[in-house]
């Protein structure tokens, strides 16, 4: 095959699939909607079963819903028939996935989820299928055509049954109300779970960490106090120990170039008043955002009084992976 070939083939595949696609948006119709209905009303879990392909694409399907609001996993329905039936409780739901709709590792089982009353949503490319018919609601997922161009390898009617199952996925999400946030507690060790979870009191520096000097100290204490800390600010508080300021590197350079006489300057003379500050149940992330805007590396934190509570730096924020 030439490389021109190669580029064809790509292109015809991938053009079969995105036919195949348009079609199934018809099909997202009242059964569509009485699947959602039968879904949301069960009070146990979703189980997803299927052999094969139609397995694989299941999994994906199971893991998918259960992300997104709705509890869910895969059954293998050959190790059903062998002891992982024993999984299913009679709250639960099954979507048996089938393309033919004959599949006898399914079959097998349809009569064991008759006597436990478990309700059956199929999705099959067949009406007319043994499984079609023994479930209460059929999702078509029919394609006229596989892009395997002997018809015979599962590639549109896979695809086709992964949308599917998307759609299924995200009419649920929005029903229910699911949020961000509920997306970030099923994903606590993923980029976003930490963008969506992770606050400023869980990573900036609190305590004896935080860089303290008041206002009458003089510009020589503060610059060691900045050193040992690290931070590359110090926090600047009046005598009753409310937050009255910050002195930063940047304000350092400045009155450098202000040619301000740095042996007798006390922190009244030179520390910026007012700074801002957030609150400690920010979401670090928007912290972040606030820093970006603001062309800083450090933020004071401070309570609904108006006292110091702590410092958030850059630094914290990217060992924290919130970025």
């Amino acid at each position: 095959m030439t490389e021109l070939t190669h580029i064809d083939v790509g292109k015809r595949t991938v053009r079969m699939e995105y036919d195949a696609i348009k079609l199934l948006e018809d099909r997202i119709d009242d059964d569509f909607a009485k699947a959602c209905e039968l879904i949301l009303a069960v009070q146990g879990r979703v189980i997803v079963t299927g052999m094969g392909k139609s397995g694989h694409i299941g999994r994906k399907i199971a893991a998918t819903l259960a992300s997104t609001g709705t509890p869910a996993f895969f059954v293998h329905p050959g190790e059903a028939s062998h002891g992982d039936l024993g999984m299913i409780t009679e709250k639960d739901l099954v979507i048996a996935i089938s393309n033919s709709g004959k599949s006898t590792e399914i079959q097998a089982l349809l009569p064991l989820f008759k006597r436990m009353a478990i309700p059956v949503i199929s999705m099959t490319g067949s009406a007319e299928s043994p499984l079609a018919k023994a479930a209460l609601i059929n999702l078509d997922i029919a394609v006229e055509t596989e892009a395997c161009p002997l018809d015979l390898a599962p590639t549109s009617s896979t695809t086709v049954t992964l949308v599917m199952g998307d759609a299924l996925a995200v009419a649920l999400l929005e029903a229910r109300g699911f949020t961000a946030e509920d997306f970030a507690f099923s994903h606590p060790g993923g980029a976003l779970g930490r963008k969506l979870l992770l606050k400023v009191e869980d990573i900036m520096h609190k305590g004896s960490s935080i860089p303290v000097v008041n206002l009458q100290t003089p510009l020589s204490q503060a610059l060691v106090e900045m050193t040992q800390k690290g931070l590359g600010i110090t926090t600047v508080e009046d005598d009753n120990g409310e937050l009255a300021g910050v002195f930063t590197d940047g304000d350092l350079r400045r009155h450098v170039d202000l040619k301000t006489d740095l042996s007798t300057a006390t922190m009244a003379s030179v520390m910026t008043a007012n700074p801002k500050t957030v609150a400690p149940n920010l979401l670090a992330a928007q912290a972040l955002k606030l820093m970006e805007e603001k062309k800083i590396t450090a933020v004071i934190v401070a309570d609904e009084s108006h006292k110091l509570v702590g410092i958030l730096h850059l630094h914290d924020i990217l060992r924290a992976g919130v970025f």
